[in-house]
């Protein structure tokens, strides 16, 4: 099974007075979101579904990549910040499939991937990697980790 990692995109707000599970994306978030979903789409991804976090600069991400795929968007509590690798399984179970996409938040992301693969890393906001399960779902390989100045650079070379 192939396991997509996406984190949100950015969503940082300088005078955001209300709860933090209620931040948005900023207009940057947006525009590099869609430039994400447009490299990934030049990868030629193959995504069964995507599963995101219920918050709404999660949910936001999750549905420019699901419009660029035209897949359907799922979303589920379990993703919101204090997702675990404990919590994988679980998901997996609710949301079959061979190549599923999950959106959510740091650490939890850096930490499930550490877990699932033993890699050191530090996933970016709107960065996205890519894990291959093993058949038990408790260990993997970290086959790629792109951030989202990727994007930028592919754009100059064509891709």
């Amino acid at each position: 099974m192939r396991l997509y990692f996406l984190r949100h995109g950015e969503a940082d707000w300088p005078d955001w007075q209300q709860s933090d599970d209620k931040r948005p994306l900023t207009d940057r978030g947006r525009k590099e979101m869609a430039k994400i979903a447009n490299f990934l789409e030049k990868l030629d991804l193959e995504l069964d579904q995507i599963v995101t976090s219920p918050l709404p600069r999660a949910k936001q991400t999750a549905e420019v990549v699901a419009n660029r795929f035209k897949l359907k968007l799922s979303s589920d509590p379990m993703l919101r910040p204090g997702f675990g690798a404990a919590d994988l399984g679980q998901l997996l179970r609710k949301f079959p499939g061979e190549n599923v996409m999950i959106v959510g938040h740091e650490p939890d992301f850096t930490m499930v991937i550490s877990n699932l693969t033993g890699a050191s890393l530090k996933l970016s906001k709107a960065g996205v990697a890519l894990v291959e399960l093993e058949e038990n779902k408790k260990r993997g390989r970290l086959l790629w980790l792109f951030p989202p100045k990727i994007a930028k650079a592919a754009r100059r070379y064509g891709i």
